[in-house]
């Protein structure tokens, strides 16, 4: 393995543990936010008039964020990673030389290209910029 397939595995290991991490503090977030919604509600008697048990909305809103980030973690990811983007990316590298490659065959078909000077032919002389040996004299 060399070392540019090393660094580019620890550098996707490294981005995965940031995707973890970052999940783990969201789900910390939710725990001790929901704990400070309930203790706002029911001990403070907070939003009460406004709706009785209030935190229970916010905190099912939290949990549905907190789910959609551990799907995009752990299945998302998973399906749609690194080696899926490599995938991807070849096949369309694939294609675009295909297309090249066909285009390249439809225009020498059509436009044959015609010899630009052959041992018969003399090439013409640039009479405007003579060679530098005549122009010094």
């Amino acid at each position: 393995m060399d070392t540019k397939e090393q660094h580019e595995r620890y550098e996707n290991a490294r981005k995965r543990v940031k995707q973890k991490k970052r999940l783990y503090y969201h789900f910390v977030l939710f725990l001790v936010g929901s704990v400070f919604l309930i203790v706002i509600n029911k001990v403070l008697n907070f939003g009460e008039s406004f709706l009785k048990d209030w935190f229970v909305w916010a905190i099912f809103a939290g949990a549905f964020f907190w789910v959609l980030h551990f799907i995009n973690v752990f299945v998302t990811n998973r399906f749609m990673g690194k080696d899926w983007e490599r995938t991807q990316t070849e096949k369309l590298i694939l294609k675009q030389e295909v297309k090249i490659a066909q285009l390249e065959k439809k225009v020498a078909k059509e436009h044959p290209l015609k010899p630009e000077s052959s041992p018969h032919t003399p090439a013409l002389k640039n009479k405007e910029n003579p060679p530098l040996e005549q122009a010094s004299e």
